[in-house]
């Protein structure tokens, strides 16, 4: 048959340009999870950054009409940080998830669904494919489990036999009509460490996540982080890993097949006080190529705050002061303003009641507010 055989052509080209796993399904609309989808919108547990109508993510046809297959890719990316430095008193650090590590995996991706297509278009003169890598309106884990990449498990992660869930997916809807692969069956089973050890309860169930208390998703937000949250962030300054290192498969998984995705320790691991002043430029400069940087440096030096906070590193205060200061945005005065009382040196009063008889902005007097309130009750 000659669509099998194109089908092992592609499987083999695949492991020549780097991919690590590559399956094949059906084009299909993606019936339960439009189900889901709705159930998700309804409860309000969407983050907001997803693209599309539910109908475009889950309806193939929708983005390529003579639509018959797709093609899902997956990349596994590494999971250790092999002689990072280490955080200490006057040089904290704050630390990127690992999805962030390395070059921004859309690039990657990207490049490997290229060569895919090129490839194809070779073999096959006159079909058409689209592809896309997390930002597209197709659900990137919907295609994967179909294609057997890896199963759906509680932590709403594909994850793999081979390489847990730190894996990178993207996938090709084609007009080729190619042989599909059977999906995984579910071994998660009565495991629920990933839903137990959720950090905010964001996972509110096995598979079901409620977008807006995840950490991931907060790390992104670029208004002042609900108290709530503040002290659930630790150090994380993009991302939250929690769910995937406690998973047991996950145990031992540590790939490193592709020189792109090895972190740098500076930028996965930096310095905090550092980005509390660090400049358009800088910020583009140093952390611009990962993944972590997209939403612009005014997320993470908020969250560099809130690490120090977490810290209560006493060294940061002079910086954190000149921010509430001098700073022209208002989230990040007012957290500054949260961070000195929260790590209560004897010029925390003085510097807060400054802010309050300047500060005109009302989100901030709040803050500053529950600054001198963290201090009246570390005197009780």
């Amino acid at each position: 048959m000659a669509n099998a055989q194109l089908k092992e052509d592609i499987i083999a080209y695949s492991k020549l340009i780097g991919i690590d796993k590559i399956g094949f399904a059906s084009a299909d609309p993606f019936v339960s999870l439009k189900s889901r989808l709705e159930t998700q919108q309804e409860l309000g547990y969407q983050s907001g950054f997803e693209k599309g109508t539910i109908q475009e993510r889950t309806e193939p046809q929708l983005t390529l009409p003579e639509a018959k297959s797709i093609i899902s890719i997956a990349l596994a990316y590494p999971s250790k940080l092999n002689n990072a430095p280490r955080s200490k008193k006057g040089e904290r650090r704050g630390l990127f998830c690992r999805a962030s590590w390395g070059e921004d995996y859309h690039h990657i991706l990207r490049r490997k669904l290229k060569m895919l297509e090129e490839f194809i278009a070779q073999k096959v003169p006159g079909e058409k494919c689209v592809s896309m890598v997390d930002t597209g309106e197709l659900s990137d884990r919907a295609a994967a489990e179909r294609a057997g990449i890896g199963w759906s498990g509680k932590n709403c992660a594909i994850i793999t036999p081979e390489f847990g869930s730190y894996v990178y997916l993207g996938e090709m809807i084609t007009t080729l009509d190619i042989p599909p692969d059977i999906p995984l069956e579910d071994q998660c089973g009565t495991c629920n460490k990933c839903v137990e050890a959720c950090p905010t309860g964001a996972l509110v169930q096995g598979g079901q996540l409620d977008s807006n208390k995840c950490i991931a998703f907060l790390t992104q937000t670029k208004d002042f982080l609900p108290e709530q949250y503040r002290q659930k962030l630790g150090n994380r300054l993009y991302g939250c890993d929690t769910c995937q290192v406690v998973c047991p498969v996950n145990k031992g998984k540590d790939t490193h097949h592709h020189p792109e995705m090895e972190p740098d320790h500076e930028v996965v691991k930096p310095k905090l006080i550092p980005l509390l002043k660090i400049s358009n430029r800088e910020f583009k400069e140093k952390f611009g190529p990962i993944s972590g940087s997209w939403r612009g440096k005014k997320p993470i030096q908020r969250n560099a705050i809130i690490a120090l906070a977490h810290f209560k590193e006493e060294d940061a205060v002079p910086e954190l002061n000149d921010l509430l200061e001098t700073d022209p945005r208002p989230v990040i005065r007012g957290t500054a303003a949260w961070a000195i009382g929260k790590i209560d040196t004897k010029e925390s009063y003085s510097m807060l009641m400054k802010a309050k008889e300047r500060e005109k902005d009302k989100n901030v007097q709040i803050e500053i507010e529950k600054g001198l309130e963290m201090l009246e009750n570390n005197l009780i």
